[in-house]
């Protein structure tokens, strides 16, 4: 796409992801038009509910009996359905079950054309924004006011939301200015925050006072009552509620929880999640039809107040009823999965996003709602980095839930493409390269071997190939064993593992109590993490030897090719098992690998005493030899100079899985206690994202991101001396070495090796 062709493109033409190339045309869109504004308001609100849950002395509790309230809620949603008719009904209100979008929306224009409604004002509703009320509404001749503030932003530009708690995020302060310039005559400069929600209030006012009928949503509803929970930062809800004799509200039945009782859990969570707040500015609790007067404001004579709720299934109960699917009827809304995201930084919902539904679990809930597994091919955009899993408030596992969309694309297109089953299959392309490495690093060199990747596996031309290395891990491990240094090193140590048969001559017999495990990544691309994480674990006299090469699976996973990642995690997990059963640990110098131990593998192995033995016994090097300080099995001064660190400066990148997994502060702290001044990233993930940042389709979504990173990386270089860059995974280590060429960016157990020669 040409610039002028961003400039004018609207979003609503590529909302739907259906057609391969409305993703393409909207990142391209996004970041140019979008990205700014997206990326300073999620961030402001992820670094805000960072601060909020760490007042929360309760969160993990909290979290975990939300979740439970959750499951046990959609469990038993046709008895809760049941009861809240009934409840609703005692009080003289109306229920209605609406099986489809077009039922819901003709229900409620039913309302309104009884009442002989001219105007309505609604509240900020996604589940509105799903079954098109708006049009349908207008299209009977009522007109129809949004009265949130950036709902009221959207329907003047037409424009999908690009945010689930904050629709209107991707539009700066500037845009909107310019936005309220062309639609309405004014005079006013509208040049601040305040000026424009002036404006806006002055308009939305009459609108209140002149309403015939309120719409609202539902953050929750309590079946025993009939309540409605309904949380908001402007008070637009209150008077969209109670100044109108008649109340719509309109909920996806996933909204219906058991009791009232537990509406404290969520309200605790909903705002520190969303928006960084303790809680949220205004927090309604009601049971319509409310016992207050009508002031019949509009002229109207009405007498008694009536209210209809709209229950709406569109998908939902089939989503119950999938095993995979289901897990997104947990979710309450909070934009935690969005906010932390950082392709969703980058890019918003109207890239990450379809006609409705936005970031990491908009896949699962576009394609739920709309019938359509390919309107969620947005859900391609999740890398699998899994830095929303810690900050969902109902530890729904999004990265699963797009895995398995991404597999079910590739079943409704008749296979995998070309490009999933080279980037899913990575240890077996390693396995090939290893055997001539020279000349295989030498053909990516070449602009007319990069040209025929690009063109037929989609592997940016732009993007430097990854090298393999002369020689694998393997060899090197039994060229280090059999040398006088290994031997010497290796002489307390108890055995290893083997690493085939046809190597076993050249390894000790027996069983070792630590093992490193040879992954596809260290073995085949970074053999000299590997030979470090030896050589430091042997000069720190800790029993270490090598295990087998095995494809573990997370390639396979990262493509969406899930049958074939669970048939080699199996595999794997089974090998390592023998091992922990033999008395050993396992050390994976790969991030992404330990995570897959420690997280992926609880689905992808189907066996959960299997899975926690792997998560109590897998660790990654530098978090195994804090955990030997600290337990002063080593002593770490020992090793190092007393001035190891005096004048050294470190800043480290965490991988995201790292933190995930509870192991993202390791290297930090363990740097720290030998001396160095470290400084961490905030960013969310350099953008690399495994193959991600490979492809020719998100080359500009990962270096938009990568970017970001490098500019705390000067920051850091500003405040001081240039600092030593570390980041423990392959890909993190691409990204940075390619915004800082000429600057040695390492691993932190080499960087650790380096200070022990």
């Amino acid at each position: 796409m040409t610039h002028d062709e961003m400039k004018t493109l609207h979003p609503r033409d590529v909302a739907n992801k259906a057609p391969k190339e409305n993703l393409a045309k909207s990142i391209a869109m996004a970041l140019e038009i979008e990205t700014d504004a997206v990326r300073l308001n999620t961030q402001t609100f992820n670094t805000n509910r960072y601060r909020a849950v760490a007042k929360l002395a309760d969160y993990e509790e909290l979290k975990t009996r939300a979740r439970r309230i959750k499951e046990e809620s959609i469990e038993q949603l046709p008895e809760l359905i049941a009861m809240l008719t009934k409840s609703v009904e005692a009080r003289g209100g109306h229920v209605y079950l609406a099986k489809t979008k077009e039922e819901a929306a003709a229900y409620i224009l039913n309302v309104c054309t009884t009442h002989r409604a001219k105007l309505v004002v609604k509240a900020k509703s996604i589940t509105s924004e799903e079954i098109g009320l708006n049009e349908v509404l207008e299209g009977g001749g009522i007109e129809v006011a949004e009265t949130d503030l950036a709902e009221f932003i959207l329907q003047i530009s037409k424009e999908q939301p690009s945010h689930i708690v904050a629709p209107a995020i991707h539009r700066s302060r500037e845009r909107i200015t310019k936005l309220f310039k062309e639609h309405f005559t004014t005079a006013e400069p509208l040049a601040t925050g305040e000026e424009l929600t002036e404006f806006a209030r002055l308009i939305l006012r009459q609108k209140f006072l002149s309403a015939d009928v309120g719409i609202s949503g539902a953050n929750l509803i309590a079946a025993d009552r009939g309540t409605l929970l309904l949380v908001e930062s402007e008070g637009n809800i209150r008077l969209t509620t109670q100044l109108p004799a008649v109340h719509c509200a309109i909920a996806g039945v996933e909204k219906i929880i058991r009791s009232k009782k537990d509406f404290g859990t969520f309200i605790e969570l909903l705002g520190a999640s969303g928006t960084g707040q303790p809680l949220t500015s205004y927090t309604n609790v009601l049971e319509p039809p409310i016992a207050v007067p009508i002031l019949n404001l509009n002229g109207r004579s009405d007498t008694r107040r009536e209210f209809h709720l709209v229950l709406v299934d569109n998908g939902r109960m089939t989503m119950r009823g999938d095993a995979d699917l289901r897990e997104a009827l947990y979710c309450i809304r909070c934009s935690a999965c969005m906010n932390v995201c950082a392709n969703f930084q980058a890019v918003g919902g109207h890239a990450f996003g379809g006609e409705c539904y936005t970031g990491g679990i908009g896949g699962a809930w576009t394609a739920g709602t709309s019938g359509s597994i390919e309107n969620a091919r947005f859900a391609e955009l999740c890398t699998g980095c899994t830095r929303c899993v810690p900050n969902c408030p109902v530890r729904i596992d999004i990265p699963r839930l797009n895995a398995v969309l991404k597999s079910r694309l590739i079943e409704l297109s008749g296979g995998p493409s070309l490009q999933k089953l080279f980037f899913g299959n990575f240890a077996a392309v390693g396995a090939a390269a290893s055997v001539m490495p020279t000349i295989v690093n030498r053909l990516g060199t070449l602009s007319v071997a990069r040209e025929i990747m690009e063109r037929t596996i989609g592997f940016d031309k732009r993007r430097a190939m990854p090298e393999f290395a002369a020689r694998t891990l393997v060899s090197q491990y039994k060229a280090y064993r059999s040398s006088a240094e290994g031997t010497t090193r290796a002489s307390d140590i108890r055995g290893s593992t083997g690493v085939t048969r046809s190597e076993q001559s050249h390894l000790p017999a027996e069983a070792g109590r630590v093992v490193l495990f040879a992954d596809v990544y260290t073995n085949y691309n970074n053999p000299d993490v590997g030979m470090a994480t030896i050589r430091v674990f042997d000069r720190l006299g800790i029993q270490l030897t090598l295990s087998r090469v095995m494809a573990e699976g997370r390639d396979a996973q990262s493509q969406g090719l899930i049958a074939q990642a669970a048939k080699r995690a199996r595999s794997t997990a089974a090998y390592l098992d023998g091992l922990i059963s033999e008395g050993a640990d396992i050390i994976v110098a790969e991030p992404s690998v330990l995570a897959l131990f420690r997280h992926d593998y609880m689905s992808l192995i189907g066996n959960d005493e299997r899975f926690e033995r792997l998560k109590a016994h897998c660790f990654d090097p530098i978090e195994y030899l804090e955990r030997a300080v600290a337990s002063k099995t080593i002593d770490i001064v020992q090793a190092f100079h007393s001035d190891a660190g005096a004048k050294r400066r470190i800043f480290f990148h965490g991988h995201c899985q790292m933190k995930t997994i509870g192991a993202g502060q390791s290297a930090p702290a363990f740097f720290r206690a030998i001396g160095f001044d470290v400084t961490v990233s905030v960013v969310e993930c350099c953008g690399m994202a495994g193959s991600f940042g490979y492809k020719k389709a998100y080359y500009d979504l990962s270096k938009n991101i990568g970017r970001d990173l490098a500019k705390q990386i000067r920051a850091c270089d500003e405040a001081g001396a240039e600092a030593d860059i570390l980041a423990s995974g392959t890909s993190c280590r691409e990204q940075i070495g390619a915004e800082f060429k000429g600057r040695t960016v390492v691993s932190p157990i080499e960087y650790l090796f380096a200070l022990m020669k």
